[in-house]
């Protein structure tokens, strides 16, 4: 009885008389008012030890300048004012990154923490149903604190009790527009916390000019483009294998330029070979020479996978009992196998016999390949099961525009468009959403946004005169 709160009593009552309403009246007891200010003193310390702790800098501005002003008076402060402002103006003209890093972050994310998440931090979880109303009282997740950079504003949140990270990802559009970003992605932290990143604005908006090429051979990772945060995104290429999945005109050609145009270098050192299969004829055909082995009719294609996996069959047996894994040689050196359009090999083609070879030799490469240096880079419009069916035999995945919010799952995995992959939402204007993509790698459970490097013709007709075959600096 003792444990029931006083407004649920009403349940239990029954009135004999129909029409006459019943009236309930907890008792009240009064609290002594020596109680009630001992709580209330508490609180007050408490709250203001969170606030010291959570922002520091800020409480310390504070205390300093209100002990300078008992202390010393208000002019003195006043000057004092001007002379830390005057060294703060001189730091952000000497040493502008540094600024940024120990005062302009911190200071914006302090603004951003009082002005836009914590003003509306209560109604917007509470619209979004993340919030849990128990028995006459309200839980809601606490904020913890934001961080920012350039690019994006990280909350830290701490769920509640029984909370899973699934209910947050489904309610990432209610977040997004509740705090007045554009999309917002969910990643865990640690157990019972959370990090939401918000975009301020979109770095990827804008065509991104071609990589120079590197200075030094390497087999990788390959920088091929920029994150969302603004930094180099470099891809691995090197043990493992890289689905590519976007419908017509996502921009599938600038991720293949930008890993061959970042591997030219290493090709020539003779570190690294590219065998280019282009059934389409537009794409890789408008650089053949830069490629060691190329094919384009199914035939030849089908021919080159099979002689990649005598390759790679030859180096298992050598290496057998003597390595687990391959160093790029010139005597071995890694074999980067380009398949532009690859439902056309496999799906599409009419002949069974061919497609069955093709199927065979992929499967086989994509299973055994990465361990000996024979690697898989594919790109196809179709994501679908029956119409590449090893798709998961590739461990690292790049979801570009696609038609449909399922081809998301479909290419990255399950659960990749509720942890904020919203490849189905990336914009068909090519100046804006070419090349963009979620890049979900094997060792990562986030997904990652990403602009790959628009290569233009005239780049391509470079790389060809400066590293194709016939030129002073061969492959």
């Amino acid at each position: 009885m003792w444990r029931r709160l006083p407004g649920e009593e009403t349940a239990g009552l029954v009135s004999t008389s129909p029409g006459t309403p019943v009236v309930f009246r907890p008792t009240v007891v009064p609290t002594p008012a020596f109680i009630t200010i001992i709580i209330l003193t508490w609180r007050l310390i408490w709250g203001a030890l969170i606030t010291i702790y959570l922002h520091p800098i800020a409480a310390s501005l504070v205390a300093a300048t209100a002990t300078a002003t008992v202390v010393l008076g208000w002019k003195v402060t006043l000057f004092g004012a001007g002379a830390v402002a005057s060294a703060l103006a001189l730091w952000a003209n000497l040493a502008f990154p540094s600024f940024l890093t120990w005062v302009g972050w911190p200071l914006l994310a302090f603004w951003r923490w009082l002005w836009i998440y914590r003003r509306h931090w209560l109604a917007v979880v509470a619209v979004s149903g993340l919030g849990r109303s128990l028995k006459g009282r309200d839980f809601t997740p606490h904020l913890v604190g934001v961080r920012c950079d350039g690019q994006v504003d990280r909350v830290t949140v701490k769920m509640l009790k029984g909370q899973s990270d699934k209910e947050w990802c489904d309610r990432s559009p209610n977040l997004a527009h509740g705090f007045g970003a554009t999309s917002c992605r969910v990643s865990v932290e640690k157990a019972g916390r959370l990090v939401l990143t918000f975009p301020r604005r979109d770095p990827l908006a804008v065509p991104l000019p071609a990589r120079p090429l590197p200075e030094w051979p390497s087999v990788g990772p390959v920088e091929i483009g920029q994150c969302e945060d603004g930094t180099p995104y470099k891809l691995k290429v090197h043990g493992t294998h890289i689905l590519i999945a976007g419908a017509t005109g996502a921009g599938k050609g600038s991720w293949l330029w930008s890993v061959i145009r970042g591997l030219l270098p290493a090709a020539r050192a003779g570190l690294v070979q590219l065998w280019a299969m282009d059934p389409k004829l537009m794409e890789l055909s408008f650089g053949r020479s830069l490629f060691h082995r190329y094919a384009d009719a199914p035939e030849d294609c089908a021919y080159l996978l099979e002689e990649a996996v005598k390759v790679m069959q030859e180096r298992a047996a050598r290496y057998a009992g003597v390595r687990r894994n391959h160093v790029p040689t010139i005597a071995d050196p890694f074999i980067l196998l380009l398949v532009d359009e690859l439902a056309f090999l496999t799906a599409y083609q009419a002949d069974k016999g061919l497609k069955q070879r093709i199927t065979a030799a992929l499967a086989t490469l994509t299973t055994q390949g990465r361990a000996v240096g024979v690697g898989v880079m594919a790109a196809l419009q179709d994501p679908r099961k029956d119409v590449v069916s090893i798709r998961n035999l590739f461990p690292d995945k790049v979801a570009l525009r696609l038609d449909e919010s399922e081809q998301v799952d479909m290419v990255l995995g399950d659960g990749a468009r509720d942890r904020g992959a919203l490849a189905d939402l990336i914009s068909p204007d090519p100046a804006i959403g070419a090349g963009v993509g979620y890049v979900w790698l094997e060792t990562s459970p986030d997904p990652v946004r990403v602009r790959a490097a628009y290569v233009s013709d005239n780049d391509i007709r470079h790389m060809v005169l400066r590293y194709g075959r016939g030129t002073g600096e061969a492959l």
